[in-house]
């Protein structure tokens, strides 16, 4: 399989809780060979752990134990991020998307999942078929790299 000048990583593991930490560390260290911003990295570390945790709490609903994928793509500044699940389902993406807007109130969680990774990255995508699961689809372009290939 040739990836051309194309760099990538994937990660499988089990939707525990305990491996959003892992997750965000992993997905950092290989974004990290890019020479990033510290606030690059804490905006990418952000949206994985939001993105991780939607797939353990509403993907897989802590009551049954799915696998999540990630796969990080580096071309050149850009960074894409692919978290997916094979869980529920959300039924209403653009419901999902609203600020505040929760299907488990009673986790007192903010409900702004989604909106940090919007504000957080330069484009995000959600693919979700209920009964199917969620991939969510992430771009950032690094404005630190960008800088450092201009000069």
């Amino acid at each position: 399989m040739n990836e051309g000048h194309k760099n990538f990583m994937e990660l499988k593991f089990p939707s525990r809780s305990e491996n959003e930490a892992f997750a965000r560390v992993a997905v950092a260290s290989f974004v990290s060979q890019l020479d990033p911003t510290m606030e690059e990295l804490t905006d990418i570390k952000t949206v994985v752990s939001e993105a991780v945790t939607n797939a353990v709490i509403h993907g897989y609903e802590e009551r049954t134990e799915g696998m999540i994928y990630i796969r990080v793509e580096i071309e050149g500044s850009r960074v894409s991020i692919t978290i997916s699940d094979q869980g529920v389902g959300i039924p209403d993406i653009n419901e999902a998307r609203q600020p505040l807007y929760t299907s488990k109130p009673e986790l007192e969680r903010s409900g702004m999942g989604f909106t940090i990774m919007e504000n957080f990255m330069d484009e995000v995508t959600i693919h979700s078929k209920p009964g199917q699961g969620t991939t969510v689809y992430m771009v950032k372009y690094l404005k630190s790299h960008q800088q450092t290939m201009a000069n």
